[in-house]
């Protein structure tokens, strides 16, 4: 098929039916795009994130599991009293 006839064909469809046509070619578009290349990302040392470390000196955090139990139970005691 011509483009001229393609041309002739789609504006000879209601303007629904020319949506539709629009949307199916902006799907073959992504469809069938070539792939991109990505980036590797930058791999960074976790010992060198901010957030390690940062509740080393909390005294009521040194049992952790203990801390969990305690919160579990208070929560679990005050919604259901």
């Amino acid at each position: 098929m011509k483009q001229e006839e393609i041309l002739n064909q789609l504006t000879a469809l209601p303007p629904a039916a020319q949506r539709q046509v629009a949307d199916f070619i902006a799907f073959l578009h992504v469809r069938y795009a070539p792939p991109r290349v990505r980036k590797a990302a930058k791999r960074t040392k976790l010992a060198g994130e901010a957030f390690v470390g940062m509740w080393r000196n909390r005294e009521d955090l040194q049992d952790s599991s203990a801390w969990v139990r305690g919160v579990r139970e208070r929560e679990w005691v005050s919604r259901h009293a």
